[in-house]
């Protein structure tokens, strides 16, 4: 269900209106249970018992894990944790492993390849993983306050791993995060400018941006690149970075608002990545959410940096392995996380080795040359398939140089619909500046400009590109 759909607005108003009835006050964590199984079940209704099967193994695995110690503690943690990833491996990873490891036509192999993809498995399966092991990790510093009964726990974790505005794309808000702001919501309590604003911004990046580059870096699927030019190649590549900020961002700004609706506060997942002067910059830019939860459930396990050099090195690129692993099943995107994780390695040795003073040139080189990488690794989402990889590449190197018509129009239409998200990042980097300041007092009439923009330009619908991960 698009967050821009009738249905979805239809359902958003109308959980809207019973939450926050003066009857409905004790009964809130219910009713959004209800709507967020009303939200999964309208677009994969057979797939709904995956999502309540995750829910129920993690709300059972950490209730026990909260009441027990010592090794039993450590038991009910892996079993959980386990169980989850078992689940994730056998609905979006067996046609993956049926290709790789079993033989084709085999009847084992033709049943893997058949199994279905339940949309946003990888983000509530984190959040079944994340509240595992927050509470586990309850007495060692971050606090899990779910001392209560198996009901009211089981309730708030179906609630938590559900939560519709974050359930089939994110953000991954950590455990930690969310059950401390599970109590009673009232509607005075809404920040309706800051709402507004967010939503208006998120529907803009969206609607206007991403579904209108859409249609100009369609081309870049295989066959059709085969026909362009290398220079509108390059541009299209360049079109779907902006597209991946615009449509990714987009949804997550629209998370953060409609959480914001009901009383609870989501992290920016998006914080201008595309000004990054280096790797580990851009990853504490781009996908909040996710990079963090690598960092805190994956990285600092395998001992992160304190296990001298080698050891850092390994650990940064197995993690962004695992990272594209997460993204799709496919070789293609584990190459991606082995390009971001060269990156890092290469990143961090090259600090160890020698300091580069940074001055305003070198930034902007610095910044020029991450975006470019960063793009062109984008490649391997919109070709999973390495082969046609390998032919685009062939394509920037070996076809003519001519344009046609049509291709100036695409290169012309992805560069004025790639404007905004340039702009976006220039009002960033300008912001201490005193005009930016100054044009500060008319933001409402830009938002006013980004609405009508919405109404009038919209592209055609089409669903997040992370709702396929």
């Amino acid at each position: 269900m698009l967050f821009n759909s009738f249905n979805f607005i239809f359902l958003l108003i109308a959980t809207f209106i019973i939450y926050y009835a003066p009857p409905a006050k004790k009964f809130q964590k219910i009713i959004l249970v209800i709507s967020s199984l009303i939200f999964f079940s309208i677009g994969q209704p057979r797939l709904t018992f995956v999502l309540l099967l995750t829910i129920a193994i993690t709300a059972t695995t950490s209730y026990l894990v909260l009441n027990s110690t010592g090794p039993l503690k450590k038991l009910w943690s892996i079993c959980g944790i386990t169980l989850n990833i078992v689940i994730l491996v056998i609905f979006k990873y067996s046609a993956f492993l049926s290709k790789t490891f079993i033989q084709h036509g085999s009847s084992i192999g033709t049943f893997m390849m058949t199994i279905p993809l339940p949309i946003g498995i990888s983000f509530f399966i984190f959040k079944g993983i994340s509240l595992t092991i927050d509470s586990f990790r309850n007495n060692n510093g971050k606090q899990l306050p779910v001392q209560m009964g198996f009901i009211e726990h089981s309730v708030n974790s179906l609630m938590y791993i559900s939560f519709f505005p974050q359930l089939l794309a994110g953000p991954i808000q950590q455990a930690t995060e969310f059950f401390v702001q599970i109590n009673t919501k009232h509607v005075k309590d809404i920040d309706w400018e800051y709402v507004i604003k967010i939503l208006i911004l998120g529907y803009f990046l969206k609607m206007v941006v991403a579904d209108n580059l859409k249609d100009q870096t369609f081309w870049i699927a295989y066959p059709y690149f085969q026909g362009h030019s290398p220079i509108t190649l390059i541009v299209m590549l360049f079109g779907y970075s902006m597209q991946m900020f615009a449509d990714f961002a987009g949804y997550s700004l629209l998370a953060i608002g409609i959480s914001s609706l009901f009383g609870y506060r989501v992290k920016d997942n998006f914080y201008f990545p595309y000004i990054s002067k280096s790797f580990s910059e851009f990853w504490r830019r781009w996908h909040i959410s996710l990079s963090t939860f690598f960092r805190d459930y994956v990285y600092i396990p395998l001992g992160g940096s304190r296990k001298g050099k080698i050891r850092t090195y390994i650990n940064l690129l197995g993690v962004m392995i695992l990272c594209g692993l997460w993204h799709g099943a496919g070789w293609s995107y584990i190459l991606w996380g082995a390009v971001h994780g060269l990156a890092l390695a290469i990143e961090r040795f090259g600090r160890n080795v020698i300091h580069v003073p940074g001055n305003r040139v070198l930034n902007i080189m610095r910044m020029i040359f991450v975006f470019c990488l960063v793009s062109f690794a984008w490649i391997f989402f919109k070709l999973p398939d390495f082969s046609h990889v390998v032919k685009y590449i062939d394509a920037i190197r070996l076809n003519s140089m001519s344009m046609s018509v049509y291709a100036v129009m695409i290169c012309t239409n992805i560069i004025l619909y790639s404007v905004p998200i340039v702009v976006y990042h220039l009002l960033y980097l300008l912001e201490s500046k005193s005009f930016i300041i100054k044009l500060k007092k008319f933001e409402y009439i830009l938002y006013g400009i980004l609405l009508f923009s919405i109404i009038t330009n919209s592209g055609s619908p089409n669903s997040f590109i992370y709702f396929q991960f």
